[in-house]
């Protein structure tokens, strides 16, 4: 379900917190670590630090479940002290409190908020979307209740007492559950265990409240004179709502906030959105101008210490994860301390289980976050696309979900994008030059290694042939290599001869024959100082244990302690690469290929020029962004020049190295700018393989960010990789806006005929994506087995 959820400036609101040492002493001397456990699983004392949602329900589930422990519960604040104003709570959430705890769910059920729509106001237009089935309540009266379940099961509250230090709490109880928040002084003191990573992002934001109950979760856009803000808004009550105003930090301070107090900040907030507000007021409690942060953790527990909610993970309030991460935590750890023999186990197996769903949670909270961030990119889209954009730039909802949900206005989006009755979006056609690509899809490079002498062979005719036959618009040979001291491997394919030209023309026939409509295009690449390596599965990236040959890059730094150390190009050397690029296109012309695409990626030879971290050349090739740049244009230009002026030429360009220090989003838009300078149709945006210490932040379409943020700055088509796994993933994609194309590599080698597949799951049967006369008969699923039974009518006891 899609939840753009809020809990105030930190989702666990008030919070318990840590006593000075000075005082801590005075109770009793503590230990500088906790114990080791050796309790069973089943804890009889247990301390809880904070008193916000996640930490009152850990304390009610686990004393629900052994009424014999002794639980406690620490925090700093009065019992009606909480900031924020409204909770949003997933069903999924639900459904485990119900379950876990019918009372608690019972009494929040009967406080609920209930709704469906969505509004989206821009530029004067608003735009609804129906079906995504919102409950709320205020967040105060979630503490009451949780405070009153509490009580009633026995267990202490101490409001106004700051607890002992967490190690002094370690050495008396059996249990210690650091619930204490985004500022988590537990976790600060096991830092050196946890490992914390905390990024501060890029927008300020306020928590305030109005007086009244929106009728729908409500996302305006204020476009002012000193840059663009959006409001937050969704009902909690039925007189009053959350609102939450948020811009980037350069809007903020030319907007003056920094100079206004909080009633002043109200009252201008209130000012810039009087039409979302009828010009009421709002309110405020304690409300500061704040930034998020993003909280991850490599470890949530130290022996018997353990983290939860916020003080562990944080997730962004636009997705609304915060209270629903800290619930589910709450009631895993219960559960797994019920399961397991003892409660290092019990920790083991909490962490295990909670950590990769707050990872997912995370990537699209953080998607979400950036999606607000670059606000600014996609006010000029059309109204309805702007708002399928919103409403999908987390991943979560799809497409497909949305059109479940409601097929108007997902029908609506399609329309106004262009798509023929009937059409999902990938199969609408896309023109590059003289190129008309009847579908969206692309069939990624991927190297198959499988090549001798570089020429490819009855292999490479069957794995291009076949998954031309089946659907996509546009197929890619993998890196062709320029020459063969600029092969990858011994299996890596050429076009330095004229028997690999000729080999490559076979395929390219068999393509334009056997599959009318597809098109093929070839990708031209020099491997650089990642040259004279083992077939990928012998080894990847390992050298050759023999027949080595010489490498050359832009500077002489291998790719890992262990590889080749290349040589650096001379000035006459650059100019014999160049020369090698030009003839290996006019090869691939006279072939016959569609597309040629550069490889100006992934740390082979013209990907090393743009790179900071493999470039570190003095001469004109080397330094500024602009003299890194020199010597891929020159070999672009060269090649456009050979190319035929009717075909497109693409780039392909890693966006980040993921790597300190080396290329960024900022660094690829630039690179972008650049190649359409000189004539470059496309852009295929993927990223890092640059360096070997890389730290990719792996997700489904990780990569589409980038494609997206060059698409929307240069105005240049992009082309987007990356775990692209679902045809509605492409669906979203396209329709929202983000990419142009869509190029999977993996899908297609588990399924050839992936784009045909999605075809006829989809019901599609028109001209973006032909079936092959002999497959015709394959074009529905086939029956799996019966599903007419008839159905059991009487269930009979014994």
């Amino acid at each position: 379900m899609l939840s753009t959820k809020g809990t105030g400036p930190t989702s666990s609101g008030a919070r318990g917190c840590v006593e000075s040492a000075a005082t801590a002493a005075r109770a009793r001397p503590a230990p500088t670590s906790p114990q080791p456990p050796t309790t069973p699983s089943h804890p009889l004392r247990v301390a809880i630090i904070g008193g916000g949602p996640g930490g009152l329900y850990a304390a009610a589930l686990l004393k629900r479940l052994d009424p014999t422990r002794e639980i406690t519960v620490w925090e700093r604040n009065a019992p009606d002290d909480t900031f924020g104003f409204g909770v949003v709570l997933s069903d999924e959430t639900l459904g485990g409190i119900e379950h876990a705890d019918p009372a608690v769910y019972e009494a929040m059920q009967a406080g609920f908020v209930r709704w469906d729509d969505i509004d989206i106001v821009h530029r004067g237009a608003r735009h609804t979307s129906g079906g995504h089935g919102f409950a709320a309540l205020g967040r105060k009266r979630l503490l009451e209740i949780l405070h009153d379940r509490c009580r009633d099961l026995g267990v202490e509250l101490r409001f106004r007492t700051e607890a002992l230090d967490p190690a002094g709490l370690a050495d008396t109880y059996d249990l210690v559950i650091a619930a204490d928040g985004v500022n988590s002084a537990t976790r600060e003191a096991y830092a050196h265990v946890f490992r914390p990573h905390v990024a501060t992002h890029h927008c300020r934001y306020i928590w305030l409240a109005a007086d009244f109950a929106f009728d729908a979760f409500r996302f305006e856009i204020a476009e002012t004179e000193h840059g663009v803000m959006q409001l937050h808004g969704y009902p909690y009550a039925a007189d009053a709502s959350t609102v939450i105003v948020e811009m980037r930090e350069e809007v903020w301070q030319a907007a003056g906030f920094a100079e206004l107090d909080e009633q002043g900040s109200v009252d201008r907030c209130a000012k810039i959105f009087a039409d979302a507000l009828r010009g009421r007021p709002l309110k405020s409690n304690k409300s500061a101008w704040t930034t998020f942060r993003t909280v991850v953790n490599e470890h949530w527990s130290h022996g018997n210490v353990v983290l939860l909610g916020d003080a562990a993970h944080t997730a962004h309030f636009s997705i609304g994860s915060g209270t629903k991460l800290a619930v589910e935590d709450a009631l895993a750890l219960a559960a797994c301390l019920e399961e397991q023999p003892d409660i290092a186990s019990a920790l083991s197996a909490y962490e295990e289980e909670r950590k990769p769903v707050v990872a997912s949670t995370q990537r699209a909270a953080r998607a979400s976050l950036e999606w607000f961030e670059n606000l600014g990119f996609y006010l000029d889209q059309p109204p309805l696309q702007f708002a399928f954009n919103l409403l999908t730039r987390s991943r979560r909802v799809t497409h497909d979900n949305l059109r479940l949900r409601d097929a108007g206005f997902t029908g609506a989006v399609e329309r106004d994008f262009g798509c023929p009755t009937g059409t999902p979006p990938m199969f609408t056609p896309f023109r590059l030059r003289g190129l008309t690509l009847r579908n969206r899809v692309v069939v990624s490079p991927m190297d198959m290694y499988s090549a001798t002498d570089g020429v490819p062979g009855d292999f490479h005719l069957v794995h291009l042939g076949s998954r031309a036959l089946g659907g996509a618009g546009l197929v890619m040979t993998e890196m062709v290599c320029v020459s063969p001291e600029g092969r990858i491997t011994p299996g890596c394919t050429g076009l330095y001869t004229g028997r690999q030209a000729d080999s490559w023309k076979r395929v390219v026939q068999f393509v334009h024959t056997q599959a009318p409509g597809t098109a093929i295009g070839v990708q031209l690449g020099h491997s650089g100082r990642k040259g004279s390596t083992k077939l990928m599965w012998e080894g990847m990236d390992e050298p050759l244990d023999d027949g080595n040959w010489p490498l050359v890059a832009a500077s002489p730094i291998p790719y890992k302690p262990d590889s080749q150390t290349p040589r650096e190009l001379s000035r006459s050397q650059l100019t014999d690469i160049r020369e090698q690029f030009t003839s290996a296109a006019w090869r691939a012309a006279r072939a016959g290929f569609d597309l040629l695409e550069l490889h100006c990626a992934h740390g082979y030879l013209l990907s090393g020029f743009l790179s900071p971290l493999t470039n570190r050349r003095t001469d004109a090739y080397g330094g500024t962004l602009e003299k890194r740049l020199r010597f891929p244009l020159e070999v672009f230009d060269a090649v456009r020049n050979v190319w035929p002026e009717e075909r497109p030429m693409t780039v392909r360009i890693s966006a980040t190295d993921w790597a300190e220090g080396g290329t960024g989003a900022d660094d690829a838009v630039e690179i972008a700018r650049a190649f359409a300078a000189h004539g470059a149709d496309a852009i295929d945006v993927s990223t890092g393989q640059v360096v070997a210490d890389e730290r990719p932040e792996f997700g489904r379409s990780y990569q589409t960010p980038y494609a997206d943020r060059i698409r929307r700055t240069t105005g240049l088509p992009v082309i987007a990789v990356g775990a692209i796994s679902s045809w509605d993933d492409v669906n979203s994609l396209i329709l929202a806006g983000r990419t142009d194309l869509c190029a999977l590599a993996r899908p297609h080698l588990y399924d050839p005929n992936w784009t045909l597949h999605a075809a006829a799951e989809q019901g599609y049967d028109g001209p973006g994506v032909v079936w092959p006369a002999p497959y015709r008969a394959g074009s529905r699923r086939p029956q799996t087995g019966r599903t007419d039974a008839p159905k059991p009518r009487l269930t009979l006891g014994t």
